[in-house]
C-alpha cells in the first residue's frame, strides 16, 4: 500500500474494471463517483481555458453539467468572454483537480454549441433565481454599481414572477468533444502516474500511453 492509500502496482486508481483501460469515459466516470463522494464542494468544477483573438488565454471555472461519449458539457451566457472566445476559436482546455484525493484530468478537444433542445431543458432545471440571474447578468461586461445588477434583478423578477421563466437567447451550452484525455495521480517523490488517451478525431479510436511524470 502506498503513501496516498492506492495500492503501488494498480495502474490507474479507480480501475477496477478491465473495460477502463480502453474507455477513458468508463474511467472518467469512476473518478468522477469517487470525487462526488470525497469533495466537500462541487466535485464537478473545472477549469476551462480558452484563446482571444491575439492567442492569449483565458482559464475561469466552471460547472459540468453532462458527461458522456460525446463529450462534456457545460452552460453559460454565450456573449460572455468565454462565449465570444469559443465563437472566434472553438476549442478548448478542461482541468478538473479533485484535491482530496491527489488526482485530476485534463481534456482537450474542439467545442461545439449543444442544441437548443438541450439548453432549454437543462434551463428549466435550475433553480428560479439562476434563471432570473441569466437575464439579469450582461456577463463579463462593466457594471457600475451592484445596484445596477440588483435593479436588472428586480425588473425580470417582475417581469417573469411565476416562476415560469424562458431561456434567453443569448444563453447556452456548449460540448468539448474530446481528442485527448489524461489522468494524473500522485505518487510519492513527485512520481506521478499519468495516462493519456489520445485518437485523431472524434469518430477515432482511442490509444492509451503512459507518460513520465
Amino acid at each position: 500500500m502506498s503513501q496516498d492509500g492506492t495500492t503501488e502496482d494498480a495502474e490507474l486508481p479507480g480501475d477496477r474494471d478491465p473495460a477502463h483501460k480502453d474507455d477513458p469515459f468508463a474511467l472518467f466516470d469512476a473518478w468522477m463517483a469517487d470525487a462526488a463522494k470525497s469533495e466537500i464542494n462541487d466535485a464537478n468544477a473545472m477549469a476551462l481555458a480558452t484563446v482571444d483573438a491575439d492567442g492569449m488565454p483565458n482559464v475561469r471555472m466552471v460547472l459540468l453539467k453532462e458527461a458522456t461519449p460525446e463529450g462534456f458539457v457545460f452552460y453559460t451566457n454565450t456573449e460572455s468572454t468565454k462565449g465570444q472566445e469559443l465563437a472566434a476559436q472553438p476549442k478548448a482546455a478542461l482541468c478538473f483537480h479533485w484535491k482530496s484525493l491527489r488526482r485530476q484530468v485534463r481534456v482537450r478537444g474542439p467545442v461545439e454549441p449543444v442544441s437548443a433542445e438541450e439548453a432549454d431543458a437543462y434551463f428549466e432545471t435550475r433553480a428560479y433565481g439562476s434563471r432570473i440571474g441569466a437575464w439579469a447578468s450582461q456577463q463579463s461586461r462593466p457594471l457600475g454599481t451592484r445596484f445596477g445588477l440588483e435593479k436588472a434583478v428586480a425588473k425580470y423578477t417582475a417581469k417573469y414572477p411565476t416562476g415560469n421563466v424562458p431561456r434567453p437567447p443569448y444563453w447556452s451550452g456548449y460540448r468539448l468533444i474530446p481528442v485527448e484525455i489524461e489522468f494524473w495521480r500522485n505518487r510519492r517523490f513527485r512520481l506521478h502516474d499519468r495516462f493519456l488517451f489520445r485518437r485523431g478525431g472524434p469518430d477515432a479510436p482511442w490509444m492509451r500511453e503512459r507518460l513520465y511524470p
